[in-house]
């Protein structure tokens, strides 16, 4: 799909100056960044992960981060394990900047991914400012097999989460599920409800189980009666905590569900 994208992808390395000497002692402030961190990174060297990456509801890596001292989320929290790079993701760069700059940290602030060409530039970013740029190539290489063999028939499919709700047919989850030979359905506010879902129902429900057995008003939506009589052709549940935040780890995902939906 994007055979650019992965060459590309791969010469970030070279950009702003070139490779990064390795860092010694390397700590990640968000859940996403500390996947990227788990993936990409040299275990002798992770010195801190959030507390949400060892929480079993959240990432299936929580063993592998249960490994390290959890922080959270704050560089204050980790100053004291000094830190030679911290890795974060979204706002309050100013201030973690600031305070890094003067603690002596150098910080890689990573923009939200709106795409998969900003997920291929993550990998190659903090691959390159971990001083292995080599670690990046697996993954961009999954990525980029599963976009030249993009199923040419998309299957028209809701993804559902709890409370009804959806995701963009034009974002990133979008994107994913392109590659899987799933097509996004356009829906008014990103949401369904029930009464769409039964009047004009999907080919493929694509139903999220992050934190279903969560007793709350949004998993009760799915359990409603209504809910289990939808008549679609197909009903495939996914890993909703891969979706959080849409990384390398979906490579894996999207291939199963590649499979399942061309069964």
């Amino acid at each position: 799909m994007r055979g650019f994208g992965f060459a590309s992808a791969i010469s970030l390395a070279a950009i702003g100056g070139g490779i990064e000497a390795a860092p010694a002692r390397v700590a990640s402030l968000n859940l996403c960044t500390d996947e990227l961190l788990l993936t990409l990174g040299d275990p002798r060297r992770i010195v801190s992960v959030t507390h949400l990456a060892q929480s079993p509801a959240e990432t299936p890596l929580w063993r592998m981060a249960r490994l390290y001292p959890r922080n959270d989320g704050s560089l204050v929290s980790v100053a004291g394990l000094r830190p030679d790079l911290v890795l974060t993701m979204g706002g309050g760069a100013r201030d973690r900047v600031r305070i890094a700059e003067r603690l002596g940290i150098r910080v890689l602030q990573l923009p939200y991914p709106q795409s998969l060409s900003d997920i291929e530039r993550s990998l190659a970013q903090v691959a390159a400012a971990l001083g292995r740029p080599e670690a990046a190539r697996v993954p961009l290489g999954r990525i980029a097999a599963l976009e030249r063999t993009i199923p040419p028939r998309q299957a028209d499919t809701i993804w559902l989460g709890g409370g009804g709700r959806s995701v963009s047919a034009s974002g990133l989850p979008a994107q994913w599920m392109a590659l899987a030979g799933l097509r996004q359905r356009a829906l008014t506010g990103d949401r369904v409800s029930l009464e769409q879902l039964l009047v004009r129902p999907p080919a493929v429900l694509l139903r999220s189980d992050y934190r279903s057995g969560q007793y709350s008003s949004e998993q009760r939506w799915l359990a409603h009666p209504l809910a289990r009589k939808v008549r679609v052709a197909r009903s495939i549940r996914t890993d909703g905590r891969l979706w959080t935040c849409m990384g390398p780890l979906m490579v894996g995902e999207i291939t199963r569900l590649r499979a399942e939906a061309a069964k």
